[in-house]
């Protein structure tokens, strides 16, 4: 098996957002090294950017209009309420996701996560799940042929992709296709946002919910943690493409984790300082950036939601590592209701 990226050996600082059947969980974490502290950074106003809606790329947005919102905490504020395509404006198509047989190789197959590994999901990874979780009700493929159980429909897709699996779809590779929901081969499933136009602090830092993290700068959903638990419950693998992206009837195609630069994930340029680039922002309007700088080094003071302040940006966020299954941990503003 081959490992790619790992919570404390992450150095590849051009990261890209790398999306799923997320209909659970509450992402509160992502451990890597530099979210040691407790409690979320003191921000000052000077802190609190505005929410800069030309990062967005031309191609991922469908409209952005200024409105009236109520924020978390019960507030009247201005929002940026903003529907993006769904697609990767910086992509041209999607995965590969499932290998086909156990002797796919790395090019033509997407990736997996545990324990904050990301994985080649490789024909080899497939045939030794029952010793890679040590259990030998995995069998995921055809052992006189060496096919890969894979969900190759739209029917197969959604009875798969939803988080109580019917028993025959048991031991599937589980992938679906964006022209199931769309009729444009580079146009998702699109997706509304409402985001204060400048971020509000949070007395305590709030909980991500299925709701989702945020959006990334080429228009697709940054989502809350996949739920590997019943996942894995099924005996299923629901695989993401070398960007930590699959799709589902729910959000389209979507990212669960951070990985720029790698295969076909664009990567994402350094500012001019070395710090690592922006690629897209929080719910709460604060912007999330790639977790090391131009010399691989990840922060070290980050808070409990992986954010911290300078002078030049502000309050914003680092994402976790490729592998975690997920971008923050935390809220450390309001979000829109």
């Amino acid at each position: 098996m081959t490992r790619r990226y790992h919570t404390k050996d992450f150095l590849n600082p051009r990261l890209f957002v790398g999306a799923t059947l997320s209909t659970l969980l509450v992402a509160c974490g992502g451990g890597s090294s530099g979210s040691g502290n407790d409690a979320t950074t003191a921000i000052s106003e000077a802190d609190n950017h505005a929410v800069d809606t030309s990062r967005f790329m031309e191609d991922a947005v469908v409209s952005i209009e200024t409105v009236s919102c109520t924020l978390s905490d019960g507030s009247a504020s201005s929002c940026y309420e903003i529907t993006l395509n769904g697609f990767p404006a910086d992509r041209s198509s999607l995965g590969p996701f499932c290998p086909e047989t156990t002797s796919t190789g790395a090019n033509d197959a997407g990736t997996w996560f545990e324990d904050g590994v990301l994985y080649d999901l490789t024909g080899a990874f497939v045939a030794d799940l029952a010793n890679f979780y040590n259990d030998d009700n995995w069998q995921l493929f055809n052992a006189q042929t060496g096919d890969v159980y894979i969900t190759n429909t739209q029917a197969a897709c959604e009875a798969a992709a939803q988080p109580n699996v019917p028993a025959n779809y048991n031991n599937y590779c589980v992938q679906c296709d964006i022209s199931y929901y769309s009729d444009e081969p580079l146009k998702g499933i699109a997706v509304t946002y409402l985001i204060p136009a400048t971020p509000q602090p949070r007395d305590a830092p709030g909980a991500i919910d299925r709701g989702g993290v945020g959006a990334a700068f080429n228009g697709v959903k940054l989502d809350a943690a996949a739920p590997t638990d019943a996942i894995l419950g099924a005996y299923t693998i629901a695989a993401f493409d070398e960007c930590v992206g699959h799709i589902n009837p729910h959000a389209g195609y979507h990212y669960h984790g951070a990985n720029h630069g790698d295969g076909d994930c664009p990567a994402i340029d350094f500012e001019t300082d070395g710090h690592g680039g922006a690629f897209g922002y929080a719910l709460d309007g604060y912007a999330i950036y790639a977790m090391a700088d131009s010399a691989g080094n990840e922060s070290t003071d980050l808070d409990s939601c992986r954010g911290h302040s300078d002078e030049t940006r502000g309050y914003h966020y680092h994402t976790a590592s490729a592998g975690e299954n997920a971008f923050i941990g935390c809220f450390t503003g309001e979000t829109a209701r």
